[in-house]
């Protein structure tokens, strides 16, 4: 048996909706947002869960704490900071288009080598990388033989999953993460993940399906 992780992106919140880059900025979750998590709560309230983890960032707590519901009132979220979502420094608040007309250069060179192009005033994919690979390692050492839910963020998750599987991570925009999805990891030992689940959305209803960009 090994540590068997669930890692889930937060729900929709309004800037999600809007397309607007977040990073750090602390944007709650949209009324959206928080049914497509108890969406989420509820496809999984059969299951075990060893302990709850989440990024610091509100839109991340909040839902692993609408997701822990169903489980009792004694479920308490623990937060792992190291899960936060890349500085996105100035692009935070803008959306793509005005990200294209005011960084064009900057954007280009991200867009094409996004592990070691730092965004202007923000982190490079690389730092992203280290410390929330660090943060997940940390996690799965401290639960060897349980089920663990970790609630993080669209580029946290796609770093940490290309990264445990020795993908290139320059080109981890081609793993699509919706809000609200589900990503199982199963750690055999910390150098034998096995992707179980990859971007799942099966629990989400009518209505609540992101849309395709």
């Amino acid at each position: 048996m090994g540590c068997r992780i669930y890692l889930i992106r937060h729900g929709q919140t309004i800037w999600n909706k809007d397309a607007k880059f977040q990073g750090r900025a602390d944007v709650p979750l949209s009324p959206q947002g928080m049914e497509q998590a108890r969406a989420l709560g509820n496809r999984l309230k059969g299951h075990k869960f060893g302990a709850f983890f989440s990024s610091s960032l509100s839109r991340a707590k909040l839902t692993a704490e609408l997701v822990a519901e169903p489980h009792g009132q004694s479920v308490a979220v623990e937060v792992a900071k190291g899960l936060d979502e890349l500085s996105f420094g100035d692009w935070e608040g803008l959306t793509f288009k005005e990200i294209q007309e005011r960084y064009s250069d900057e954007l280009a060179a991200w867009w094409a080598k996004p592990l070691d192009t730092r965004v202007p005033g923000g982190e490079t994919l690389a730092e992203l990388a280290d410390r929330a690979t660090a943060a997940l390692k940390g996690i799965v050492d401290k639960h060897p033989d349980e089920h663990v839910v970790v609630v993080a963020h669209g580029g946290t998750i796609r770093s940490v999953v290309s990264t445990v599987l020795g993908l290139d991570l320059n080109h981890y925009w081609r793993l699509r993460q919706d809000n609200a999805s589900l990503t199982i990891i199963e750690f055999y030992g910390w150098n034998k993940p096995i992707l179980m689940l990859y971007n799942d959305i099966s629990h989400l209803g009518s209505g609540l399906v992101p849309p395709v960009p």
